[in-house]
């Protein structure tokens, strides 16, 4: 049995290597140009070619973005960008433009080709006509039931991969095209750069009474009438597989490496204890930690999605927009210095002397590790670390390289 595979997203190079490390199968990423997240960091050549070599010494794949949808102008640079991310390695390009589609097969006629999400495929005749066109993988869109998606698989060739997200963000418009950030604020979500206006908090004004708000309301819930959930399907992984889905999806390219390494070994875990059951002729169990964890890192509560209904009001949050934090992302272990046995820490927030946190390592489960002592990087005490990203010295036994360090809000 082919596993199915976790593909996680990689803002950045750091994030690329949590990802890998945490238990990805495959990472997403973007160049500079023509990848849908100006908000993330994305990648340099240079930092492209780093995070290939990485993932490829681990057996990992890389997919490189370029699904913005294009204007004429959008395809200046397009074919020499192509090549140099074809020369770093990268494993398969995703496009959703036809037009982008039709220069990567000229330019690069052997690298494989995904469709994205953007593309909005929702039925067999599309994924059909895409792999007909020579794409090797359709990223499914976020609107479909597992119903559709198992019709899809059992309509096109078993040569199609079929890629759909089971964990991030939602969009309130129809995967990904919305016009409302390009109007409102001059920012195209159809080029990467979407302010997120479905978060915002909104009234009415009528023409004739100018400065006399009235706010949207649905059933007295509040304001936020566009707020969807995020989509969690980590209690869903035999439902998932049973559609015949090839790779599973996590959205977050703009998310810390903190959400990042704890929401993929999350569902590592899960994915790996249901081919373990089946190994072992032994019933499926889900245990709850798994949710938990996630449950650690920023969202906005969790909902299905599209998966077992349309949408409803369960589906959004109509009174907030505000994510819900339960921890805070405080430092990621480095190295240990064994002639003086301390921890070298990279801060990410403050934490001080008597705090407790918890240590996540990338295999095994989290432990708790109280704070007694802590130095700075020439090895002077202090009492806690208040600088953004300041080396931090903390006696005590070997931590696991690359460990997330985290605390409990106080929120």
């Amino acid at each position: 049995m082919n596993k199915v595979e976790l593909l996680a997203p990689a803002g950045n190079l750091e994030k690329l290597k949590m990802a890998i490390l945490y238990g990805a199968d495959a990472v997403y990423l973007a160049g500079k140009r023509f990848g849908l997240r100006t908000a993330s960091d994305n990648f340099t050549l240079e930092e492209l070619k780093e995070g290939v070599e990485f993932a490829h010494s681990r057996n990992k794949k890389v997919y490189l973005t370029m699904n913005i949808i294009p204007h004429n102008d959008d395809f200046t640079g397009v074919e020499d960008f192509l090549k140099s991310a074809a020369e770093a390695g990268i494993d398969a390009v995703i496009v959703s433009d036809p037009g982008m589609f039709r220069i990567v097969k000229k330019t690069c006629p052997d690298l494989d080709i995904h469709i994205s999400t953007q593309a909005n495929i929702t039925n067999v005749h599309s994924a059909n006509f895409w792999h007909e066109m020579g794409a090797s993988r359709i990223v499914l869109a976020r609107e479909l039931s597992l119903k559709e998606i198992r019709q899809i698989r059992d309509g096109v060739s078993k040569d199609l991969e079929l890629e759909a997200f089971v964990h991030g963000a939602m969009c309130m418009s129809y995967s990904g095209r919305c016009l409302i950030s390009s109007f409102l604020t001059g920012r195209s979500a159809n080029k990467g750069d979407c302010a997120q206006p479905c978060r915002w908090k909104y009234h009415l004004v009528e023409e004739k009474r100018p400065g006399e708000y009235f706010p949207i309301e649905e059933d007295s819930r509040g304001t936020f009438i566009f707020n969807s959930k995020d989509l969690c399907m980590i209690q869903h992984i035999p439902e998932l597989l049973a559609c015949g889905i090839s790779s599973f999806k996590i959205e977050g390219r703009v998310k810390s490496s903190f959400y990042v390494a704890t929401v993929v070994k999350a569902y590592r875990e899960a994915i790996d204890a249901y081919y373990e059951s089946l190994d072992n002729n032994k019933p499926y169990k889900f245990d709850e930690k798994w949710l938990a964890e996630i449950g650690k890192v920023s969202n906005r509560d969790f909902t299905t999605g599209f998966f077992f209904h349309k949408p409803n009001e369960e589906d959004h949050n109509f009174g907030t927009s505000s994510y819900i934090r339960k921890y805070e992302f405080v430092g990621i272990v480095m190295d240990y210095d064994e002639k003086n046995g301390h921890n070298i820490i990279e801060q990410r927030n403050k934490f001080s002397v008597g705090d407790r946190i918890e240590v996540l390592p990338p295999e095994g489960p989290f432990f708790e590790v109280d704070i007694d002592k802590m130095l700075d990087g020439e090895g002077n005490n202090i009492d806690s670390a208040p600088h953004p990203q300041m080396t931090v010295r903390l006696p005590s036994m070997p931590l696991p390289r690359y460990s997330i360090l985290r605390k409990a809000s106080k929120n």
